[in-house]
């Protein structure tokens, strides 16, 4: 299976390709869903790696991929500049899982 980055600056996207990780920088909401769909029309992709700022602007699309398909598995990553809040995190991957809020 393959992995694919989706990145929103250039030092994320290089830093993977050293790790041989294939990727691309995008910025726009249509450029994300655009690349998204083709990347998910590879039958050969197991993960997607996408940078939490990009993935941010497109939530909903994020979300109704892990629901909907086993494969392939998003990963949202910090870039360079660091995580957002942890706590926020945890809260609402535990809110979308079981419908709890904490």
């Amino acid at each position: 299976m393959k992995m694919y980055l989706i990145s929103d600056n250039v030092d994320t996207q290089k830093g993977m390709r050293l790790a041989g990780v294939p990727g691309c920088v995008v910025h726009a909401k249509d450029e994300i869903l655009e690349k998204l769909d083709d990347v998910l029309n590879d039958k050969d992709m197991g993960i997607i790696l996408i940078t939490e700022k990009l993935s941010k602007l497109v939530d909903d699309r994020i979300r109704d991929i892990k629901l909907n398909r086993s494969i392939p598995l998003i990963v949202e990553i910090p870039d360079r500049h660091g995580s957002r809040d942890i706590a926020e995190s945890i809260n609402r991957h535990v809110k979308e899982a079981i419908g709890l809020r904490m």
